[in-house]
């Protein structure tokens, strides 16, 4: 049996990284401050918005703005620029993208924003509402324009924090629990222990090798399939060797390095697979929309026209063999799926969806978060998750239950198995 792990945003976020796209729109924001403090020309403007000094402030740069317009506040970057959003007396400021537009109050009405999301939502509407081809080649131009925002500010914060938190290493490397194995798959689960009870010692060595098990404490693991040999009837559970996971792919949605601390620096059967692409490979960056389960994505293939698909993730998945890697792991022997701060929302949900509905998927184990109230998400994964579902019969049997879940970083009892 694999284990697949889904690693999401929130799983950088654990890890102290400010990845939000709330923290990368203030970044955004913070840098236009910066670069008003010190400019010297009546007008800026890039691919999203325009700044433009108003003829009777009578001062033709923003550095002599600063010093004498706000002499008597002192601002940082964050507050000039948001001064000069506001102060129509001072300053013409307008929004040159609907898409950015869009951003800006999502993060206003709610305090959160799904950027892809957003894209999605404007390209249907010019798409299919009001048609428009001139406005969808201005959408991807804006997307593009922020893809490569996004990944230079990623590169900062990727470099600046080391942070990391050791307790998820044990989940990714523990054993598979029988209790998280969907009924539907209990067979898949029998058959499985009834070909690792055939195994010899040796073999059984070499796999506790590569978790960094060594000799002078297999022989515990080797005692208990001996005892399960002896008296099966009063194991709890089947022996650890066996729930051991004979592959781990973590399959990163993220474009940070932060999963690459998981991988051990030896063994042959842990594989990291960036499947949306890495900030140190900014041509290869894979972001966009994946639903093709979406009523109006038909809709839109039908329109005979490449710029309307042109950022289409199921698509873009092809340009590489990251994708053709995910569907070897799965087709190649039944899988554990374990959510890591992935949110299961639809902007993935053609990838999902095949993975979740895989006939060798025996479970799908969310790890969540608590929030600072002491409320968590269990529920709103388990939703999420359930969007990316044809089959709730089979949702209801894979996802595993509340009970046998845990916080992604919630501090529990150390693990027996350490790596």
């Amino acid at each position: 049996m694999n284990r697949l792990v889904l690693i999401g945003n929130g799983f950088d976020l654990a890890h102290g990284l400010k990845t939000k796209y709330e923290h990368f729109i203030d970044w955004y924001w913070e840098e236009w401050g910066n670069r008003l403090m010190v400019g010297k020309k009546y007008k800026y403007e890039d691919e999203f918005c325009l700044f433009e000094l108003r003829d009777k402030v009578g001062i033709g740069n923003w550095y002599l703005v600063r010093d004498w317009y706000f002499q008597d506040i002192k601002l940082n970057a964050k507050e000039f620029v948001q001064r000069a959003k506001n102060d129509t007396n001072l300053c013409i400021f307008n929004y040159k993208s609907p898409f950015f537009e869009q951003i800006n109050k999502s993060i206003e009405d709610k305090g959160w924003v799904d950027i892809e999301n957003e894209y999605y939502l404007l390209l249907k509407r010019y798409a299919i509402e009001k048609p428009s081809k001139n406005d969808v080649i201005n959408l991807n131009k804006q997307l593009h324009f922020l893809q490569d925002k996004l990944i230079e500010y990623l590169s900062e914060i990727n470099e600046q924090d080391k942070n990391t938190i050791d307790k998820i290493k044990e989940k990714i490397f523990a054993p598979i629990n029988s209790s998280d194995v969907a009924v539907g798959a209990t067979k898949v689960l029998n058959e499985y222990v009834d070909w690792c009870m055939g195994l010899q010692h040796g073999e059984l060595e070499r796999k506790l090798k590569e978790y960094g098990i060594d000799s002078d404490r297999s022989f515990i693991y080797l005692n208990e399939v001996d005892e399960y040999w002896q008296n099966r009837t009063s194991f709890v559970d089947y022996p650890r060797v066996f729930r051991l996971p004979d592959n781990i792919m973590l399959l990163n949605f993220n474009y940070t390095n932060t999963a690459m601390q998981y991988m051990p620096l030896e063994g042959q059967i842990f594989f990291l697979n960036h499947i949306h692409g890495e900030v140190s490979n900014p041509q290869n960056v894979i972001f966009g929309y994946g639903d093709e389960l979406d009523d109006d994505y038909k809709a839109i293939q039908n329109i005979n026209d490449n710029d309307y698909l042109k950022n289409v993730k199921s698509i873009r998945y092809l340009e590489s063999c990251k994708y053709r890697s995910v569907l070897s792991f799965i087709d190649s022997a039944p899988f554990q799926v374990c959510i890591m701060g992935h949110s299961c929302g639809n902007s993935d949900r053609t990838l999902l969806n095949t993975l979740f509905e895989h006939r060798n998927c025996i479970s799908i184990k969310p790890y969540y978060y608590i929030k600072e109230n002491g409320d968590d998400n269990y529920l709103e994964l388990v939703q999420n998750i359930s969007r990316n579902f044809t089959d709730m019969k089979l949702f209801r049997d894979r996802v595993v239950n509340k009970e046998y879940c845990e916080p992604l970083t919630h501090k529990k009892k150390q693990l027996n198995l350490m790596v």
